[in-house]
């Protein structure tokens, strides 16, 4: 039983992150029925196992989701944490590759991280739910999308379970050392999916990487994240602004930057 007086909102966008005191307890609230929940507490409890660099699963409850009044819950080890330290490229290159050797062991059925691509076209195909995008814009984002996914496949590269999204906004600096949260983009893919949404200064540091392949899925996860801001459901704080910078460097073409690079970051 958790003792809880207070609730401090961490963040609101998609999904809503409390602070509970004084259990100290951090939860993530998303509305009922996204499958995605019971999963990412599943990959973290198998990542646990093999001592890679995740934040933990509140050891006070029972491991899962819990559901309430329409929403998913899901309870996490609170940490008091900072920023990753950017100036230490090196200590979060070893943190992603540790957690790449980790993932290797997981053995759970996971998206593709094409099927995240072909969700991307389908926002932008469809008008109704991109109403405010403009039609040369609509035409860029699909031929970038179309293109990319192509020449990522024609490098035919080895594939294993991926987080979809370890930029520096997923990583904790703490007293346990840095910790990757937010698991629900887990997908399967090329190392270098992952490794594109990482810093400039990051990816020196990261061995064995294809950097033809690279520079196709930073490409790629531009495009992505642009489709997803134009969606009218998205609640990304100042998206449509987030989305306009991102086809201005779609239009200007490479060399093609970290998503965190962007103005609207």
């Amino acid at each position: 039983m958790l003792r809880v007086h207070d609730v401090v909102v961490m963040h609101n966008s998609n999904k809503l992150a409390l602070r509970l005191l004084p259990c100290d307890t951090f939860v993530r609230v998303a509305l009922a029925g996204q499958e995605v929940a019971a999963l990412e507490v599943e990959i973290v409890q198998q990542l646990s196992a093999t001592a890679s660099p995740v934040a933990a699963l509140e050891p006070r409850v029972e491991p899962r989701n819990y559901e309430r009044d329409g929403f998913t819950l899901t309870f996490w080890t609170y940490y008091e944490s900072a920023a990753p330290d950017l100036a230490a490229p090196g200590e979060f290159a070893d943190a992603l590759h540790r957690l790449h050797m980790g993932m290797q062991s997981v053995d759970l059925a996971t998206p593709h991280f094409l099927d995240r691509v072909a969700e991307a076209e389908r926002l932008v195909a469809h008008r109704e739910e991109t109403p405010t995008l403009a039609e040369t814009d609509r035409h860029l984002l699909l031929n970038t999308l179309e293109d990319a996914r192509e020449r990522i496949r024609s490098r035919s590269a080895a594939e294993q379970l991926l987080h979809g999204e370890p930029h520096p906004g997923n990583l904790l600096s703490t007293d346990a050392g840095l910790l990757f949260i937010d698991f629900e983009t887990c997908c399967r893919g090329p190392i270098e999916f992952d490794v594109a949404h990482v810093p400039i200064e990051v990816i020196a540091h990261y061995p064995d990487i294809d950097h033809v392949l690279l520079a196709e899925c930073r490409r790629l996860a531009l495009a992505m994240v642009a489709a997803w801001r134009w969606d009218v459901r998205d609640d990304f704080p100042n998206g449509l602004q987030h989305g306009r910078d991102i086809l201005a460097v779609l239009r200007q073409g490479p060399p093609w930057p970290v998503l965190g690079a962007l103005p609207s970051e």
